[in-house]
């Protein structure tokens, strides 16, 4: 193989990491031409699509198809720092064909460790979204259970499709249980936290990140591969409740989320989503020493988020994409600071604002045939989704070629 040819595999292979494991699209070619370039291929031509990767170069030419697995960020950071350290000559052609190979080879978090975030992460939105104590420590029982049969059944032997549908209904059924017998108080809000670690955090905000890059294509793929899954879920709590249903004879009768007096309190929330948002850190496969730093981003735009809530007039749309602009900026500033993917930070952050609740209550309002309801939820969820992406695409544009990311540097000096 000639070093041309080589350098290109190689390149290929970091683009193809990249792309399987959550990084947005632009990422994607930008680390690309960084690798080819460093080592003097500079007639390479890359065009990336959000599941596959088509190079040529001179005496080279690939293309395959890369399937999304999207949960495993520890990945994207470490290839994104093997690029810094190739741009500083600090890695030749061998370092870097034997560092891929130890990236690709990362193992995933211990399953005990998803469990347990998957679990604390189901407890804090649930009080997040309104819950009590007794309600999180049910959404804590519905979460952990829900892990384990989707690390052990759902991901390994069902389709992503089967596997969110299923999962869906196990973690509604769960919760319906645990009502009867009388541990919670408030099935809604038992039932959206226990849902909350099905939601497609990296398909959604990358789909939104590939946008404002104008990657027109991958975002609109990435965000219909997020609008199948969220589809999924809110099948599978449907056909929770239809069973329900038949079991019983009536559709269980739910009241509106409600604000638990206990869980109000802005100390209550601050640490819920702090702790909320760590756990998605850990399901993404974060690097662990950049747990807190995603927890405190989170935390920021969940402050914010209570503060217009509860001291303005502003709508809930218009909220939402005040914070999610925070959250993005915070996400922007850590990335510089910390010479990490932006991407890391982000999909956490974002989690407190998604609009889980509007999904939950846009299905229990088809399925009790309140259609009237459902028209009015689906319609806020819809609004709050566009808020999340405006504010997204804000800041993007405001750093547009990295304005922000110069200054901060500059000030650094």
């Amino acid at each position: 193989m000639s070093d041309n040819s080589k350098i290109m595999e190689l390149t290929y292979e970091a683009g193809a990491i990249l792309l399987e494991n959550g990084a947005e699209i632009s990422r994607v070619d930008e680390t690309m031409r960084r690798i080819a370039g460093h080592y003097g291929v500079d007639d390479e031509s890359f065009f990336v699509l959000s599941n596959g990767i088509m190079a040529t170069a001179k005496g080279f030419a690939r293309t395959k198809f890369i399937p999304i697995k999207g949960r495993s960020l520890d990945k994207v950071v470490a290839v994104n720092q093997l690029s810094r350290e190739v741009s500083e000559g600090k890695c030749d052609l061998e370092q870097l064909e034997s560092r891929l190979k130890a990236i690709r080879a990362m193992r995933p978090k211990p399953a005990w460790e998803q469990i347990l975030a998957s679990a604390f992460g189901s407890a804090a939105f649930c009080i997040v979204f309104g819950g009590g104590f007794a309600d999180s420590v049910a959404a804590f029982v519905a979460g952990l259970l829900l892990w384990v049969y989707m690390l052990f059944v759902g991901y390994r032997h069902l389709s992503r499709i089967a596997g969110n549908i299923t999962g869906g209904l196990l973690a509604t059924a769960l919760c319906g249980v645990m009502y009867q017998l009388g541990l919670g108080t408030h099935l809604s809000n038992m039932i959206i936290g226990a849902i909350i670690p099905l939601i497609p955090g990296v398909p959604f905000t990358n789909g939104i990140r590939d946008l404002a890059h104008e990657d027109y294509i991958a975002g609109v793929t990435r965000l219909l591969d997020a609008m199948l899954v969220f589809f999924c879920i809110a099948l599978g709590v449907a056909l929770a409740f239809i069973l329900d249903a038949a079991m019983y004879g009536q559709m269980q009768v739910l009241e509106g989320l409600a604000a638990a007096p206990e869980t109000a309190g802005m100390v209550v929330q601050l640490v819920s989503a702090f702790i909320g948002t760590m756990a998605f850190a850990v399901l993404f496969g974060v690097p662990r020493r950049y747990y807190l730093d995603c927890g405190f981003c989170g935390m920021v735009g969940w402050l914010l988020y209570l503060i217009l809530v509860r001291h303005t007039g502003l709508s809930v749309p218009i909220v939402v994409f005040f914070a999610t602009a925070l959250v993005a900026f915070t996400a922007m500033v850590q990335a510089i600071v910390r010479k990490c993917p932006i991407t890391v930070y982000l999909i956490c952050g974002i989690f407190p604002l998604v609009p889980g609740a509007g999904i939950f209550w846009t299905t229990y309002n088809v399925v009790s045939e309140q259609l009237g309801a459902a028209l009015h939820s689906g319609i806020t969820a819809l609004k709050v989704t566009v808020a999340i992406a405006f504010g997204i695409i804000l800041v993007a544009e405001l750093n547009g070629k990295n304005r922000i990311g110069r200054l901060l540097m500059k000030r650094r000096k």
